[in-house]
């Protein structure tokens, strides 16, 4: 072979290595830019969730402190109460104990905090342990929260059903005495649904995982009259 030629492939040899080259390093951009577009969506999506998660939320008034909760009188001792107004055993709770709690915070001898949570949401077809945990703020504002507590259960819809409508949870608000305009825009607008994901993931982080659930001054009891009771001392 020619000097000529040697030289002429020497050439193409460099020039194909430098398009492979070239075409390589186009390929790793391509591949850098992929990832960085993927990076900041991730980011992008994560700050969407948080921001659904943790943020925005508003307490309704007689919350607790964290507001995680709703509370009732101004007792010494505390009575923390965690239900779901989809929940048989609540109801239950709440006819053999409800009663008897509410006596003792009207009479402030103890503080009690109900704690409305959205476990059983997947047990209805409109999420309706979150629109009726939301409902109780509604009445909390309203001044009316363990009559509200009391119709709910005294009207609980079945597991699996798609549960009271708004306008049904509007109209028990007015038969225990709730008035104005302002609770149904409440009810309707479902104001208080993101504080209901406080209250739950409040819940799940004390490590409450049924309903009922209850506490007496922090220490986890059996839901029961007499068992309650026995810790408050009485």
């Amino acid at each position: 072979m020619s000097s000529r030629a040697n030289k002429k492939q020497a050439a193409r040899v460099v020039r194909d290595q430098i398009a492979r080259e070239r075409a390589r390093a186009r390929t790793l951009w391509i591949s850098i830019a992929a990832v960085a577009v993927l990076v900041i969506a991730g980011l992008a999506g994560l700050v969407v969730y948080q921001s659904q998660r943790s943020g925005e939320h508003v307490n309704p008034q007689h919350a607790t402190a964290n507001g995680d909760g709703l509370v009732v009188g101004s007792g010494p001792k505390t009575v923390d109460v965690y239900l779901d107004f989809m929940c048989p055993h609540c109801k239950d709770f709440e006819e053999t104990a409800g009663g008897s709690l509410n006596q003792m915070a009207a009479a402030n001898q103890i503080t009690l905090a109900y704690h409305p949570v959205a476990f059983l949401d997947n047990a209805s077809t409109t999420k309706y342990s979150t629109r009726a945990a939301s409902a109780t703020g509604c009445a909390s504002d309203a001044g009316k929260l363990t009559e509200y507590v009391q119709a709910l259960f005294a009207n609980q819809p079945a597991e699996g059903s798609a549960g009271l409508s708004d306008d049904q949870l509007i109209q028990l608000g007015h038969t225990v005495g709730i008035s104005g305009s302002g609770f149904d825009t409440c009810v309707r607008d479902g104001k208080y649904r993101p504080w209901v994901q406080h209250v739950t993931d409040q819940a799940l982080n004390r490590g409450v995982s049924g309903t009922p659930t209850v506490y007496v001054n922090g220490k986890q009891v059996e839901p029961s009259l007499p068992a309650i009771t026995q810790a408050l001392g009485g």
